[in-house]
């Protein structure tokens, strides 16, 4: 499923507010009438207000509001799928999620602007495909290789430190990981990226990266961060993270490490700073690459659904009108707080 308009459904979150504002002025209302008088005096002067039906009446006209707004965001059901043709490439992206990657030598850090390159790069892609895969001491696949760019986007917003608990940088884990996501092809252009500062290398990139290319992948090396070094922040305690001696711990960029894994790699190292000029670079090394036919299943032609949920509205409103603000006989044994009262006294 998919909706024609998204942006609608932006509206969704005027619910919660009148909810919240509903929930608000009913409390203060009560608390008004207590104030009045006995609560058996109130019911007897005006014994057809009901203190549920107001409620029920607003509980429907909010659902609704959030069908209406589903409306119109045109949901729409794909009805045939078909297998397109279309020249592409195939890239992985590694990202180093380490607690060092929080460092803000680079604006905001380095994980954030790491997480900008990325998503900047995956707005370029068009007949490509695209993985995730996150790592620090261990490696693990975040998004398998896709041409859904908006979920690619959307796993790479929920990535923090904390989804990998055990520290280090093992560089040479996420290429041997990376070279098993792409797809049989062998005609298409692969490529890794790793996006580091290259802290507690573990050994065996470099032999990583000379298995990639003779595999016919290339890979390139983004460093994140300063040769001056940073603190690490420490989000627990609100200061920077130290060692065992009560000393701050400083992570510097390892320049050296990323040029020689790029080599060994047949791809580029590019030093990411505080400008764009790395983004750049990227895009036209990205832009070398030979791109072959990439067969995709995707749905062709939709229908649209919205009368559905329309018809759904429709009853709402109606059962909305049909419900009167007064008692019932049902209803008439409770008071306008919603407590229950004998109607022998």
């Amino acid at each position: 499923m998919r909706f024609a308009n998204p942006e609608y459904l932006y509206l969704l979150i005027l619910v919660p507010l009148f909810v919240a504002v509903y929930i608000i002025s009913n409390h203060r209302r009560i608390k008004r009438l207590k104030e009045y008088g006995d609560a058996a005096l109130l019911k007897e002067l005006m014994p057809d207000l009901s203190a549920y039906r107001p409620t029920v009446k607003f509980t429907l006209s909010m659902v609704a509001m959030a069908l209406m707004t589903v409306v119109l965001a045109r949901p729409q059901f794909g009805s045939k799928m078909e297998t397109v043709t279309r020249q592409g490439i195939e890239t992985v992206i590694a990202l180093d999620i380490s607690n060092s990657m929080l460092a803000e030598d680079i604006a905001p850090n380095r994980l954030e602007k790491s997480k900008k390159i990325i998503s900047r790069l995956i707005d370029k892609f068009e007949n490509d495909k695209v993985g995730l895969i996150v790592f620090a001491g261990d490696a693990f696949v975040q998004l398998p290789i896709t041409n859904d760019f908006v979920s690619a986007k959307m796993f790479m917003e929920t990535i923090t430190p904390a989804l990998i608990s055990r520290q280090g940088t093992d560089i040479g884990a996420a290429i041997n990981l990376a070279m098993k996501s792409f797809t049989p092809n062998k005609e298409v252009g692969k490529a890794v990226i790793v996006i580091t500062d290259g802290e507690n290398h573990e050994g065996g990139a470099e032999e990583a990266a000379k298995a990639a290319v003779q595999s016919g992948i290339s890979i390139y090396m983004l460093g994140v961060g300063s040769t001056d070094g940073a603190p690490i922040p420490d989000v627990s305690s609100g200061d920077y993270r130290r060692d065992k001696e009560g000393n701050v711990i400083v992570t510097r960029l390892n320049e050296e490490m990323s040029q020689n894994i790029a080599k060994a790699g047949n791809g580029a190292y590019i030093r990411v700073d505080n400008t764009n000029n790395a983004q750049k670079l990227l895009e036209k090394e990205i832009d070398k690459l030979a791109k072959a036919d990439v067969s995709t299943d995707v749905f062709t032609e939709y229908d649209e659904q919205f009368h559905l949920v329309a018809w759904l509205v429709l009853i709402l409103l109606v059962a909305d009108i049909l419900i009167l603000p007064g008692k019932s006989r049902l209803t008439r044994n409770f008071n306008l707080f919603g407590e229950k009262t004998d109607k022998n006294k």
